[in-house]
């Protein structure tokens, strides 16, 4: 697999694997064209050096994608830490391995710069990616919240 950084014209293959997933099924919108927030979003990952959304490609086909995000700290001693988020593998690939390779590059990229830790969180109901983190040595070590904040108008 080749990792790179997203283009805009990634962007509908990126939204259309976010909305490829029986949890979050519907919380994107694929069709084209696409939200131009969509857009602004990319934009302002590729504007901060500690921001990446990555597409992962096999045989010309973006097949992956994932954001990555470096955080610098006071914690640990004004440790970095890396944040995983948005993970995703074509449906017609998952259970081939892609998903470790992508995970096992990620780190990769948090140690190379100089992060103590990484950290992603993953819902409740994802039982098969918790067993799937947790074999790649993975611990669960914190409780998660979120707020939802409804959006502006």
């Amino acid at each position: 697999m080749i990792f790179r950084d997203a283009t805009p014209d990634d962007l509908p293959t990126i939204i259309a694997l976010l909305d490829d997933d029986e949890l979050s099924r519907g919380r994107e919108d694929p069709s084209l064209p696409l939200d131009p927030r969509y857009l602004a979003a990319l934009e302002a990952i590729q504007a901060d050096p500690n921001q990446r959304l990555i597409v992962a490609e096999r045989d010309g086909r973006i097949v992956g994608t994932m954001q990555l995000t470096i955080i610098p700290g006071i914690a640990f001693h004004g440790a970095w830490r890396g944040q995983i988020e948005a993970v995703r593998i074509a449906s017609d690939l998952r259970g081939q391995g892609l998903g470790g390779i992508m995970i096992d590059w990620a780190v990769e990229q948090c140690r190379a710069h100089g992060c103590r830790l990484v950290q992603l969180m993953s819902m409740r109901d994802r039982l098969d990616a918790h067993r799937f983190y947790e074999k790649r040595g993975w611990k669960k070590s914190h409780y998660g919240f979120k707020l939802q904040i409804e959006e502006a108008r």
